[in-house]
Formats: structure tokens, sequence, C-alpha cells
């Protein structure tokens, strides 16, 4: 079968490529999970629209509103960028565990959340923020909740002739931490059993508030954890808060088995990854405040 390889010049050019060519057309970017699936499963898609020379969507922008990151930015660019210290260094977390050098040198953050895998890294920290995506098609733009976009496995809400450009965030207010845990059999270039983040704030009266806990890899989709954000907030983090706070998170994981984990194991293993994410969140608001975040 021969595979028609397309270079757009503009977004536009995209969006009526993808139009014409129907659904077996795909879009392409730094291609880390589409050639993955083309060798696993033999089927090659009709036409490949190559996104790299949109170079505005490779961007991360800061406003006073939050950030905007491209979804041509890489993980690499997200692990070394200096404003997600302090206070948003789970992004930095989360983008450095996701598989090898050479692959955080390609792979993009867009690539990264349309592939829809549920233990994709970058997602919970992104539901954490209350991350928005942008598409734009032929039907025009919209944006949408990172929270909703994402459907199930591999299964989102972006139509054939979409291109998402960007993912939005409003940074927190006041003191707040975030913090990021991966559980494999190894640091990186490995698929997680378990991921989990966390963001907390500090009150004025000293006890966590706006408390915002999502887990992936232990379910359909990453998801965030309400019931145990509801429970933590207006407390301090004891020890006896965070047992209850992991049972929460626990209870609300719905996890297989497979070759890499047991589902009972995956489950234990959310309970000690929110205790800890929690605890960790709280300790680095302790120790240094949040004046260095993203000013």
């Amino acid at each position: 079968m021969k595979v028609e390889f397309l270079e757009p010049q503009s977004l536009q050019d995209a969006v009526a490529m993808a139009k014409a060519k129907g659904v077996g057309a795909r879009f392409v970017a730094g291609g880390t999970d589409l050639v993955i699936q083309m060798r696993k499963t033999g089927v090659l898609p009709e036409a490949i629209i190559n996104l790299q020379r949109l170079r505005a969507l490779g961007e991360i922008k800061h406003d006073a509103d939050g950030f905007s990151l491209g979804a041509l930015v890489t993980h690499r660019q997200i692990e070394s960028e200096d404003r997600f210290l302090g206070g948003l260094q789970a992004l930095r977390e989360s983008a450095c565990v996701i598989g090898g050098h050479q692959v955080r040198n390609v792979a993009t953050l867009g690539g990264n959340l349309c592939n829809a895998s549920p233990a994709a890294d970058m997602v919970p920290i992104l539901l954490c923020f209350n991350a928005d995506v942008t598409l734009v098609g032929s039907s025009g733009s919209r944006n949408i909740p990172l929270a909703a976009f994402i459907e199930g496995p591999r299964k989102t809400q972006r139509a054939h002739d979409e291109v998402m450009t960007d993912i939005r965030f409003p940074k927190p207010a006041g003191k707040f931490a975030s913090a990021f845990l991966k559980g494999g059999r190894r640091r990186a270039m490995e698929i997680s059993i378990v991921a989990m983040a966390g963001v907390v704030s500090m009150s004025a009266g000293g006890t966590m508030t706006d408390v915002r806990l999502a887990m992936g890899a232990a379910g359909p989709k990453a998801i965030r954890l309400a019931q145990a954000e509801k429970f933590l907030e207006g407390k301090v983090p004891s020890k006896a808060v965070l047992e209850e706070a992991g049972k929460l998170a626990a209870a609300a994981a719905s996890p297989i088995d497979d070759v890499r984990a047991s589902a009972s194991f995956r489950r234990h293993l959310v309970g000690v990854y929110a205790r800890r994410v929690i605890e960790l969140g709280w300790n680095r608001i302790s120790e240094a405040g949040n004046d260095r975040s993203a000013a």
C-alpha cells in the first residue's frame, strides 16, 4: 500500500488536507506513537500529514492568565523549561520520565494527548492544572477541558480534520506546590504501572486548600480523584489524614491485570502514591514557598 506524505505550510493547509483525505489520513509530529502503532498492527494510513513546519505550535507562552503550550512542544522542552520550576515542577517531573532522551527530543505533548493512552504520564498533572485543549478544524475552533477531551483508551473528542493547536492552563493562586510520582520497573523508558500527580495550596490558616489529585494507568483513562480532594480540603496532612486520602484514592481506581502488574498491586500503589504526592507537595510549600515559581 502506498502512503501519501503531505507537508502543510500552515494550519489552514493542514485542516484542508485532512478534510480532503478523510478518516484515512493521520497527523504526525514526533511520530513516536504513530510509528509504533503502524509496526504493531501492520495497518498503514492512506495519508500522513506532517505538522513539523507549523513552528508556531512549538512554543511555550506565559501571560497573566496562565500558560499555553503549543501542541508541538516536545517533552524535552517541558523537561528543561525554567518557568516550570517552583510550584509547577511536576510538569518537569512528568516530562522527564517519558521514554529516553531520544524520544523526549521529538515526542510532542499534543501527540501524547491525542494518542489517549491510559498510561500517558503528562495527563494527570495537566488534569490537576485544569488544562483545556484547543482544536481547530473545518468547522472552526473550539476549547475542551482535557478531562472531557480524552474519552477512553485511544479515544478522544477530536474530529479527523481537527488539529490540536495548544494546551492551556491557569497558574494556581497563592502558595502552592505540585508533585508527580511514577511507578514502574524503571524510572523511564517504561510504561507506568501507576502515575500520580497532585497540586496543593496552603491557606492563610495553615491548612490545605484547592487540593487537586489525579491518577493515570489505573483505569481506562486518567482521572481526578474528587472524593480524596474533597476530604483533604481544610485539613493538615497528618498521618491519619493521609492514610484516609490514600484509601479514598485506591477505592476510585479500576485497574487491570497485565504483564506489568496485577490489579491488586496497582490499587495498592494508588493509595501509597496518593499519600506521598500530597505529603511531598505540602513539604515543598513548607520548606520553600512559591516565591520562585513562574513569575
